[in-house]
């Protein structure tokens, strides 16, 4: 469904962020991007999505091809329009409007009232505060209630990929495992694309099926989420136990050598 094959990004000409990074998603499938902040990320979602160009960014090499179509010189209100939808990180909601005004928004392509409406419904089944709360003023939600309006508004757009940017920051532990757990829910019973950039490894290893990791604006890790999970250097530097289970702080490893034995 979706190729990124090999592109480097750059910001106003200058500063070379992303390095030959190639990814790919099948239909149906939740793929995670894993990594530390300023590993590159998010902005492989924006050269998917379009928004690079907002940043005076650009993919200088490689292509993006999605259902067949290169996509990496096109811009974001025709990439939206072909089905994909990115959902920023930080929860960018019209704080003004209410939540169901919020969710309309989402549905601006649509000129069917009825779809729209059957659509509404299937959002609030999938979050439930979502309806109690359909007049309340988004701005004064929490943190967990705005996560799942901008996930319902995307899904108000009836996507075929959709993107999700860090949907667990700054939640609560039982938020972030009811988000994952509609998310998961979402892409099973829709069998909607996802493709999840996350620092929360552990819960986004639980619900993908095949993984990447990234440092530097680079692939280093990749392979089936299950074999990522078990990796000996996933679970030391990304899960956060070393072999006998302690706790290990990132910012007293000065180096390490990535294993590969696991993709054999």
């Amino acid at each position: 469904m979706l190729q990124v094959n090999n592109i480097e990004v750059v910001y106003s000409k200058v500063i070379l962020v992303l390095r030959g990074v190639s990814i790919a998603l099948d239909r149906g499938q939740i793929v995670c991007l894993l990594g530390a902040n300023g590993a590159g990320k998010s902005t492989t979602l924006k050269a998917i999505s379009g928004l690079l160009r907002v940043e005076l960014g650009e993919v200088i090499h490689g292509n993006i091809i999605f259902e067949e179509r290169r996509i990496e010189r096109s811009g974001p209100e025709a990439i939206a329009a072909m089905g994909i939808r990115q959902v920023i990180e930080g929860r960018r909601l019209y704080g003004h409007l209410d939540v169901e005004e919020n969710l309309f928004l989402g549905a601006y392509l649509n000129r069917d009232r009825q779809d729209v409406r059957r659509r509404l419904g299937q959002v609030y089944s999938y979050f439930p505060r979502l309806a109690d709360l359909r007049k309340r003023q988004s701005g004064y939600l929490s943190g967990g209630e705005q996560q799942m309006l901008v996930i319902g508004r995307s899904l108000m757009a009836r996507p075929k990929l959709m993107m999700l940017d860090e949907p667990s920051l700054g939640l609560a532990p039982l938020l972030v495992k009811a988000i994952f757990s509609i998310t998961a829910a979402i892409n099973r019973e829709e069998q909607l694309s996802i493709i999840l950039v996350e620092q929360n490894a552990r819960a986004a290893l639980g619900i993908s099926r095949y993984a990447y990791i990234m440092e530097n604006g680079r692939i280093v890790l990749d392979g089936p989420s299950e074999r990522i999970r078990e990796n000996e250097d996933v679970r030391e530097f990304y899960l956060g136990f070393s072999g006998v289970g302690s706790k290990k702080s990132f910012r007293n490893i000065k180096h390490y050598k990535r294993r590969k034995r696991w993709l054999g």
